[in-house]
């Protein structure tokens, strides 16, 4: 009994989210598609957005497909601020792929990520609280987690929605670059949900 309760409670934790707005963004180091390590921790000083990945999921595809967020972010690295795609998919599920067919991925779709993350235990996804792909954080320079949620307000996997959306994550750039408080901090994210191993 006393071994089950400690269990529940192992998993409770394990699924608890530490991210929350207007607090320091969790650290993490996770293995990148090019084989090293990556910590958040390195980008010390800098705004850092931090993007869930699933190549497979038909919300990511919009976005890729269109070249939405290889925008994003290569307008992002041009104000000095760092990208970092995060894939969450377990072994064996949706999403997941081998350091060597990521990066093939990042390639062919012309990713302008700083880095590509692969969270295979789904630690740092859980950490964060992140539940869809793609599902967008905002950190500022101070390490402070400013914004949180979808990457716009339109909820659909339809390439016609990107033109027509109010891009979120590029708002709270802009406004966190400007020293301001991002002026929607938190929305619901929308999307695949990520293919966690438990």
């Amino acid at each position: 009994m006393k071994v089950a309760f400690l269990i529940l409670l192992a998993a409770a934790t394990w699924l608890h989210a530490d991210a929350e707005i207007g607090k320091p963004a969790p650290a993490f180091t996770l293995p990148s598609c090019e084989s090293k390590n990556v910590s958040l921790s390195d980008y010390k000083g800098k705004v850092v957005v931090l993007e869930w990945v699933n190549p497979s999921c038909p919300f990511v595809v919009k976005h890729y497909g269109t070249g939405n967020m290889q925008k994003l972010q290569a307008d992002a690295a041009a104000k000095g601020v760092v990208w970092i795609s995060i894939c969450s998919s377990a072994p064996g599920k949706q999403g997941h792929a081998a350091p060597a067919d990521a990066l093939k991925n990042c390639t062919e779709t012309k990713s302008a990520a700083a880095a590509y993350l692969i969270d295979e235990s789904g630690k740092t996804g859980h950490t964060y609280g992140a539940k869809r792909t793609p599902e967008m954080y905002v950190i500022n320079a101070d390490g402070i987690l400013v914004y949180h949620g979808a990457i716009d307000d339109i909820k659909s996997a339809d390439p016609a929605d990107v033109a027509k959306a109010t891009n979120y994550v590029s708002a709270a750039i802009e406004e966190t670059l400007a020293g301001k408080p991002v002026s929607k901090p938190e929305t619901e994210a929308y999307g695949c949900s990520i293919k966690y191993a438990n």
